[in-house]
């Protein structure tokens, strides 16, 4: 798919939580956002964000530990999956994850490629990278229906708020 990729640039926090409340606009439509990165590189704090900016009023925990913490905001079922203690996909089937596959439910996944064959296919992916004390952000839509609401609601134009950073375009 042509035009489905963009660059955020290097985001400081701030500019972690304005990306997060612009992609909250279309999220709130459900979907699955695999968050890939090192350790520390910011998908925890962007998983935060976003939920914060969805309208969750409870503390967003870590499933480091827990593998998934579930929010309810509105009628959205909101999922955030943490598999960097997962040892092998298979494991996934023995929790019971696949009824967290719902239509309209939101899945944001830490550590994707751990639960590779057993996850559903990604409708967006971020890439988080270190970048000094920012974190470098790319995206990568990956389904039909995603890019169309990401574009209409202006996240390919996020007006700069980070000096240095641009928006730029693959």
């Amino acid at each position: 798919m042509s035009g489905t990729q963009w660059n955020a640039g290097a985001l400081d926090e701030g500019g972690m939580r304005a990306l997060a409340a612009r992609l909250a606009v279309t999220a709130r439509a459900g979907g699955v956002i695999y968050l890939e990165g090192d350790l520390g590189a910011g998908k925890t704090t962007f998983a935060r964000a976003l939920l914060g900016s969805l309208g969750v009023g409870e503390r967003v925990k870590s499933p480091t530990y827990s593998l998934v913490e579930s929010y309810r905001v509105g009628s959205l079922d909101a999922h955030h999956l943490d598999l960097y203690r997962i040892a092998d996909a298979g494991e996934l089937e023995w929790l019971g994850l696949g009824d967290l596959w719902t239509t309209g439910a939101l899945v944001l996944v830490e550590w994707p490629e751990r639960g590779r064959g057993t996850l559903p296919t990604a409708d967006l992916v971020l890439h988080l990278e270190h970048a000094g004390d920012r974190r470098e952000v790319r995206a990568e839509a990956r389904s039909v229906r995603c890019w169309p609401r990401f574009d209409r609601h202006g996240i390919r134009s996020i007006s700069p708020s980070v000096e240095g950073r641009a928006d730029r375009y693959s």
